[in-house]
């Protein structure tokens, strides 16, 4: 069992950076680690994912270049660093664990945070 608290959101301007924690409790070391967000009406969306290793990230075409996940496995947490902020990516972003499966599919995760909202105003 995992529990998963994400910190950090707010209001932010277009441009502006905001960075994410999501601190975990439990086995959290030997997961990979996703970030999604999710607008109301919309499907929950991939944004970023980093494996137990941290050797590696993968991020969706619509943040890379201003998002960078990054884990601290001695601290059990993961920072996702959201740069060059757009009103686009308003949304409740969520961290979870990746147990087995494409880091790009939320059916991969397995537990979950509460979300933390990110509002970018124009």
């Amino acid at each position: 069992q995992v529990q998963l608290v994400e910190s950090g959101g707010g209001l932010v301007q277009v441009g502006g950076s905001v960075r994410l924690s999501c601190r975990a409790a439990g086995a959290f070391s030997s997961y990979a680690i996703g970030w999604f967000r999710e607008v109301p009406g919309k499907e929950r969306e991939f944004v970023a994912a980093i494996p137990w290793s941290g050797s590696s990230t993968y991020y969706a075409d619509s943040v890379k270049g201003r998002f960078t996940i990054s884990r601290d496995n001695a601290k059990n947490t993961v920072n996702l660093q959201m740069n060059s902020l757009k009103p686009e990516d308003t949304a409740v972003y969520y961290c979870a664990v990746c147990r087995s499966g494409g880091y790009w599919l939320s059916r991969s995760y397995d537990y979950w945070g509460q979300g933390t909202q990110v509002t970018v105003s124009s």
